[in-house]
Parts: structure tokens; C-alpha cells; sequence
């Protein structure tokens, strides 16, 4: 007998039926396309610009943009990729797929709490990954310790001038005497160009070792972000709320994507991988917003077939957030630097305070989007 929603005993109800018909949604979409187009431009400018924003910083020394300016952006960012791992990408797996969803009342997804399942799984292969990429690095280099990262030099490079890697100085001094030996013997070569070439080797190592966690944590963050287009460009009445949580989301999310991706020094074969980078952020959002005005009378996303694709993104999204943000962004930061400890006790309060205040800010937005 097929579920009426005019005659509904609820003592004897299927619960699954009852809150399933209570979330199926049509589209929402009400004209307003004027304005959405607009969106599209506006969250492409801001995305792209804030994204872009700490590589410019870190590239052109020559703007002068005051260094504290840049350690907001980074850390603000920070709290921001943090803050949405957990209230904007967690918290909606759970309405999607979740034990109190219509999915998570179904079928074989009513066997298990599913979200914390695909965040752990998430969460553990992003952590095998990062492991087997340090692992190839030290393999490759012939490495007898793990040396310390530092992203002091890349932020001096803007104060300073120049864009040499302090950081990749000292991993040369920590790595093993007869591993840098064995790449340079000094019969063939001068002073000069075993320098050079010192630096070049570290520089590379540093890059591989940090460019596969940054690709995973832009990853995760553009399955978001494609999520979000789609949303805005289908909204109903909630669109002239969600528009402008949408702007400041991107554009701070952006912050965090460039900042991680500014420390990351760069061989002279991927000078260019930055800018592409950025771009694909900066461009994802609006290019899902055109796709959801595209199928703007068609698309919903509360159908039984959307809240599993959401939720299952979501669910993974919120992993690779989680695994990069706490380890990446905030423990290989401030734990395991030594270089940070270092630090005044006003530069160290003013990137703590910074991270809690884009993390609080971000949370605070989970109320209306």
C-alpha cells in the first residue's frame, strides 16, 4: 500500500515513509535571475582575489603589503577551513544520511550511522596518503631522520625581499652528510654551484613533501564549493540571505587555500602550479552556480537520489578538512615547529587569535547557510 500523506495513521506509520514525504522538496527556484547572475560574477571576483591574495604577497615583495596583513589572511583562513569541516560540512552529512534523515531511514543505510563512518574512513586515508608521501620522500632522498619545516622563510620573503627559503636552508644542514655529499662531490663542482644546486634539492623535497596534502585539501574543499553553487543557484527565498554568507564563505575560505599554498616552495618547473591553483578555486563556485541556473527548473536537492550525493561528499569533504586543518594547517604549524617557539609572545597571540576569530566568525555563518 503506497504512502498517503492526506490519511496518516501515526501509531502505525512507517517513520521512513512520514519523514521522507515532510523532506521531499521541489525546486525552489524564483525568478531573480538578474541577480544571480550578478552572484556568479561577485563570488568569482571575491573567491579568486582572496584566494590569490597570500601568493601575490608572498611572489611580489615588491607591494609591500605589511606582514601582519598576510598573517591575518593565513590564519584567519586557518580557523575559516577548519570551522567548515566540522558545522558546514559535518552537520549537513548528518541531515542528508544521517539516522534522522529520510536516507538514513532506509534500506541499508538505516544499519549504520553513516556520516562518522565515511568521515573516519576519509579521515584514515588521507592520513595514508600524507604518510606514503613522506615515505617517498625520504626514500627518495636517502633521508636517515625527518628534518623540521619551516614556513619562516617564505613569510620573511615578504618583509625581507627576497624569496629564498630559509626553511630549505635548514633541512640541507639537518639532512645527512653523506646524503648531500653523495648529490654534490665537490671534484666537479665550485662552491657556488653546489649552493645552488643544495638549494634546489631541498627546495624540491620541501615541495613534494607538501604539494599532496595541499592537492587532497583543495579537493575537498572544491567538492564543497561545488555544493554550494548549486544551492545558491537554485534558491528560493533564502537566496538574499545565502548570497552574502556565500561571499564572505569563499572569500575566506580563498584565504585559506592561498596561504597553505604560499608556503609551499616551488621548483622552477611548477613556478606556474600556483596560479592554476588558484584559479580552479576561484572558478568552481561560479562555474556550479551557472550549472544550477542551467537546470534551474529541474534540479532539487532534496531528493532521495541528491541527499545521498550530497551527503556522501559532504561526509568525505569534512574528513580531508579535518585531517589537513588540524594537522596541516594548525599541529605541523604550531606544535612541530620548532622555529615557532621562537616567535614573540605578540606574533604568537595575534595567529592564535586570528585562527580562533575565522574559526568563530565560520561558525557562527552555520546558522543561515
Amino acid at each position: 500500500m503506497s504512502f498517503d500523506p492526506e490519511n496518516v495513521n501515526l501509531t502505525s506509520a512507517d517513520p521512513a515513509e512520514v519523514v521522507c514525504y515532510l523532506q521531499l522538496g521541489s525546486n525552489e527556484y524564483d525568478g531573480r535571475l538578474g541577480q544571480r547572475v550578478a552572484a556568479l560574477f561577485v563570488i568569482l571576483v571575491v573567491s579568486t582575489a582572496g584566494t590569490f591574495f597570500p601568493v601575490i604577497a608572498v611572489k611580489m615583495p615588491k607591494l609591500r603589503i605589511p606582514h601582519y596583513v598576510y598573517l591575518f589572511a593565513r590564519y584567519f583562513g586557518a580557523g575559516v577551513i577548519i570551522a567548515t569541516a566540522f558545522v558546514h560540512l559535518m552537520d549537513p552529512a548528518y541531515g542528508e544520511i544521517g539516522p534522522d534523515s529520510c536516507v538514513g531511514m532506509t534500506g541499508n543505510w538505516a544499519s549504520y550511522s553513516w556520516p562518522p563512518a565515511i568521515i573516519l574512513v576519509s579521515v584514515m586515508s588521507i592520513f595514508l596518503m600524507d604518510f606514503a608521501a613522506e615515505r617517498y620522500v625520504a626514500k627518495k632522498y636517502d633521508l636517515h631522520h625527518e628534518p623540521q619545516c619551516s614556513h619562516d622563510g617564505i613569510e620573511g620573503a615578504i618583509t625581507t625581499g627576497h624569496g629564498h627559503l630559509h626553511s630549505a636552508d635548514q633541512e640541507v644542514q639537518d639532512a645527512p652528510k653523506d646524503t648531500v655529499d653523495s648529490y654534490y662531490p665537490t671534484e666537479s663542482l665550485d662552491k657556488d654551484s653546489i649552493a645552488q644546486e643544495k638549494e634546489a634539492m631541498a627546495v624540491e623535497r620541501s615541495f613534494r613533501q607538501q604539494i599532496a596534502a595541499f592537492l587532497i585539501l583543495e579537493f575537498g574543499v572544491i567538492f564543497h564549493s561545488v555544493i554550494i553553487g548549486l544551492t545558491l543557484g537554485t534558491a528560493g527565498d533564502e537566496f538574499s540571505t545565502l548570497f552574502p554568507v556565500i561571499v564572505f564563505h569563499q572569500t575566506f575560505e580563498g584565504l585559506g587555500i592561498g596561504a597553505r599554498l604560499s608556503t609551499i616552495p616551488l621548483p622552477p618547473s611548477f613556478k606556474w602550479l600556483p596560479w592554476v591553483l588558484c584559479a580552479a578555486y576561484g572558478l568552481t563556485t561560479p562555474i556550479a552556480i551557472a550549472v544550477g541556473l542551467g537546470v534551474r527548473h529541474t534540479y532539487s536537492d532534496s531528493t532521495f537520489t541528491a541527499n545521498i550525493v550530497s551527503g556522501v561528499l559532504d561526509s568525505i569533504s569534512a574528513g580531508i578538512l579535518i585531517y589537513t586543518g588540524l594537522v596541516e594547517l594548525l599541529a605541523r604549524d604550531f606544535l612541530f615547529n620548532s622555529n615557532r617557539m621562537n616567535d614573540s609572545n605578540g606574533r604568537l597571540t595575534f595567529m592564535i587569535v586570528c585562527t580562533l576569530l575565522g574559526a568563530g566568525v565560520m561558525a557562527l555563518l552555520g546558522k543561515w547557510a
